[in-house]
């Protein structure tokens, strides 16, 4: 290292651990300590030294507090948690060794390249939210959570949490400096803030803080000075997120600040919950099978909107024909053009669902389908164009009203017997301005409210189902899709047998497809939560390599073998929720139970959606379905 960056300290320092460990130079500082790089001579590998100042080790019970604190955080064997190798005490220096990881903070990306991409921050947000879960477990508050002490490693960009428990031991030393001791002011909980006891929930908050800095690059609450900020955090409520930046999707939004809120009852129960809460908008989208994305693919749709665009001046040329009064042929030559512009991509369309019909899917599948577009769409609006109209969009609405007033208009005067020549070219442009002009605001309105998509509402409604029937006319027999989880057929299952009641028994079943639906997300959830489990578990069964960390590491599989038991039992309670449901549903087609007869069960069943921040159904969106 450069001979300008050698300090008293570090030639001290190191004297004290030659033989030892081989400080290669400082990585940072702060008020409770100095990291180094260092090499550890008998493994020979790269960790990182934490050594707490001599001004603060001289003092007895400070140095005891950082000791137990730094053997408490030790026990942590967690895939997103920095593992403390060592904790020692050598001629007076307090310190502890844990593992380098080699990357950058989260305060540093940010800083450096931006705000994160909304399924970037999801993904890091969510490790973290795991990490926690664990050390609460654990019994073990971090109480220091900010973007410095949130490492990404390069390569796998893993989110990583380090600094446990160290905030604690700075309080404890009555030191007055909080933007170092206690955490960022900016980061922390009312609770916190006013000096209170605190649990996980706490940590939740801090994380809801990181979460706005990671998306926006600036924080919630921001003043001259520490206590200001400190009575934001306490009296304040924090800006909601999606009035803040642009392209959030609304459930990750949402998320964020239900974990800002001021009274810790109504932020998440624990660090899983939010975790689970935070399921990442992109699972959805690689949940949609390829057919499903060929039928719906956009392009496609535009090549069958040409030919009723195309009948556009026929229809003019119609009405032209019938206000000159021209002859028959002519009349009806125009007539068939006409219908047969309408009748082609009706044809392309049932050709094309056909093709899915014979793959086993429907329009459930389609129209979620359509949902997933819909909302990557959404979030690339947003993101490029904001979240308030712009003069661009009043632009197209102006325009789309002017070519239906003017289609109205030359109409009228071609049909009065108006024999002026411009009025046909007159009919047809501002049939072609009115169409488009409304199609295109129309999409951009409801972008911008994230209603969803209307061509899902009509597929799911009787007009899509019955031109499915109409498609699926002598096709014979079909597969059943290989990548088709349990629940979702059970759903959709049972909500084909729900759309066949009469409209009084619907209205007395109450909202059966949102239950289904909820209920479906909550059990994806559960499987995503397995796949981690298992990943993690797989990485803990490797071991280190040395004997060390066997013990830990064993308890660590340990833990993640009862975590995936408990995520388990959880799916197999969601998915034998659907079969009940779909069983009286079965039931109450066959006549042999009444719709009175089935509310138990629909009543157990939104009881499970409601109880999701429990029961690892941690989709925000799908618990709102469920809400009485």
């Amino acid at each position: 290292m450069p001979a300008s960056a050698v300090d008293a300290l570090f030639l001290s320092f190191q004297s004290a651990l030659a033989g030892r460990y081989s400080l290669e130079r400082e990585l940072g500082r702060g008020g409770m300590g100095v990291v180094y790089l260092a090499r550890e001579v008998r493994l020979d590998r790269p960790v990182a030294i934490k050594l707490l100042p001599p001004e603060l080790a001289a003092i007895d019970t400070l140095r005891e507090r950082f000791l137990r604190e730094a053997r408490t955080a030790a026990r942590l064997s967690h895939p997103y948690i920095v593992p403390i190798h060592s904790v020692d005490e050598i001629d007076g220096f307090v310190f502890y060794v844990m593992a380098y990881v080699d990357g950058e903070t989260l305060a540093q990306r940010v800083t450096d390249r931006g705000p994160l991409s909304p399924a970037e921050a999801t993904r890091v947000l969510r490790e973290v939210a795991w990490a926690l879960a664990y050390a609460h477990a654990q019994g073990v508050v971090h109480r220091d959570i900010k973007p410095a002490n949130i490492l990404l490693e390069r390569g796998t960009e893993r989110a990583m949490v380090t600094d446990f428990g160290i905030a604690r031991l700075a309080h404890a030393s009555g030191e007055t400096g909080i933007g170092e001791l206690l955490g960022t002011p900016e980061y922390m909980s009312p609770e916190q803030a006013s000096g209170e006891s605190v649990d996980g929930r706490s940590d939740l908050y801090s994380l809801g803080v990181v979460g706005f800095f990671a998306l926006t690059g600036g924080l919630p609450f921001s003043a001259a000075t520490v206590q200001g900020v400190l009575v934001q955090h306490i009296t304040k409520a924090a800006p909601a997120l999606s009035t803040v930046a642009r392209g959030i999707p609304a459930s990750l939004a949402r998320t964020i600040d239900r974990c800002l809120e001021k009274t810790p009852a109504a932020r998440y129960p624990t660090g899983e919950a939010l975790a689970d809460a935070l399921a990442p908008a992109a699972d959805s989208r690689n949940d949609v099978p390829v057919p499903i994305r060929v039928f719906v693919d956009r392009r496609r749709l535009a090549l069958m909107i040409m030919p009723p665009a195309m009948a556009i001046p026929m229809l003019a040329g119609l009405i032209a024909s019938a206000a000159d009064h021209g002859s028959t042929l002519r009349f009806a030559g125009i007539a068939a053009t006409l219908a047969g512009a309408i009748a082609l991509p009706l044809g392309v369309l049932v050709y094309r669902l056909r093709t899915v019909l014979r793959l086993g899917y429907g329009p459930d599948d389609i129209a979620a389908g359509l949902r997933a577009g819909f909302e990557r769409s959404r979030e690339e609006f947003q993101y490029e164009f904001g979240t308030e109209p712009s003069v661009r969009e009043r632009a197209i609405r102006a325009v789309g009203v002017a070519g239906i007033v003017t289609f109205g208009l030359a109409t009228a005067g071609l049909l009065m017997g108006g024999a002026n020549r411009f009025l046909a070219p007159a009919l047809a442009l501002g049939g072609y301005a009115g169409l488009i002009g409304t199609i295109i605001s129309s999409k951009w309105r409801r972008l911008r409210r994230a209603s969803g998509p209307r061509t899902a509402e009509w597929w799911q409604g009787r007009v899509g189902r019955a031109l499915a029937r109409i498609a699926g006319f002598k096709l014979g027999q079909r597969a059943v899709p290989a990548n088709r989880p349990t629940e979702l057929a059970i759903a959709m299952s049972a909500e084909a047998l729900y759309d066949g009641f009469p409209k009084d028994v619907r209205e007395s079943l109450g909202d059966v497809p949102g239950v289904l639906r909820a209920l479906e997300a909550h059990a994806h959830a559960a499987r995503a939560r397995i796949a981690e489990l298992d990943a993690a578990l797989a990485e803990a069964q490797r071991g280190p390599g040395h004997s060390v960390d066997d013990e830990r590491h064993a308890a660590l599989a340990s833990d993640l073998r009862d975590a995936r038991a408990r995520a388990e039992s959880r799916l197999a309670d969601v998915v034998t929720a659907l079969e009940n449901v779909r069983l009286d549903l079965l039931r109450l087609h066959a006549g042999t139970v009444s719709a009175d007869g089935i509310t138990q069960d629909l009543a157990r069943a939104r009881e499970l959606g409601e109880g999701a921040d429990r029961m690892l159904a941690g989709l925000r969106e799908a618990n709102a379905l469920l809400e009485p």
